[in-house]
């Protein structure tokens, strides 16, 4: 296993990711013990603080030249640690958001299964596919709107989870022929 230098591990973007996984506890208290709407404004204030860390720490990484292995495994394993948090915390409130977790579980096995698999070959996937980056936008911003508008009207609430179920479906069948074609090569 390759051992990180010190300027690998704290770089700017790699401790603004360090940054993002603390925040992820922070913001489940103060949604979990939320009375007010001020207070649901307080967690979803957190996760907009998270989500500025992770718009910026890749645009730092690529303007300052500071791109490590480390941040390129950092960055997903935030990502994917900040929606399983807000799911759970927003599965509190909507159960319909629990369907959303299952399908999620389901998405990211499938994915760290093949990333391990294709990892000890020798393969990776080089960066996420377009289809995985809207995948991971829609999330985000759907439970982002969630958190900031915590007294929406319940059908508008489990239409937008729909909708992010069905592009994380769509997303994980769009995933499946790609690694069929990388284990043919």
């Amino acid at each position: 296993m390759k051992k990180f230098t010190k300027k690998e591990i704290f770089s700017i973007p790699n401790i603004m990711g360090y940054f993002r996984i603390l925040l992820i506890p922070v913001f489940c208290y103060l949604y979990i013990t939320a009375e007010s709407e001020r207070e649901y404004l307080y967690a979803a204030f957190v996760v907009l603080i998270s989500s500025l860390t992770d718009l910026f720490d890749g645009k730092i990484a690529r303007r300052f030249n500071t791109i490590t292995e480390l941040g390129k495994a950092l960055d997903p394993i935030a990502d994917k640690l900040t929606h399983g948090a807000l799911a759970v915390c927003l599965a509190t409130r909507y159960p319909l958001m629990w369907v959303l977790i299952v399908l999620m579980i389901i998405k990211e096995g499938y994915m760290g299964i093949q990333g391990l698999i294709f990892l000890k070959k020798g393969k990776m996937l080089d960066g996420a596919m377009w289809f995985g980056k809207v995948c991971t936008a829609t999330l985000f911003a759907g439970m982002l709107i969630l958190f900031l508008f915590p007294v929406l009207p319940l059908w508008l609430v489990n239409g937008m989870i729909c909708v992010m179920m069905a592009v994380m479906l769509v997303t994980l069948c769009l995933y499946v022929p790609v690694f069929k074609k990388m284990k043919e090569e």
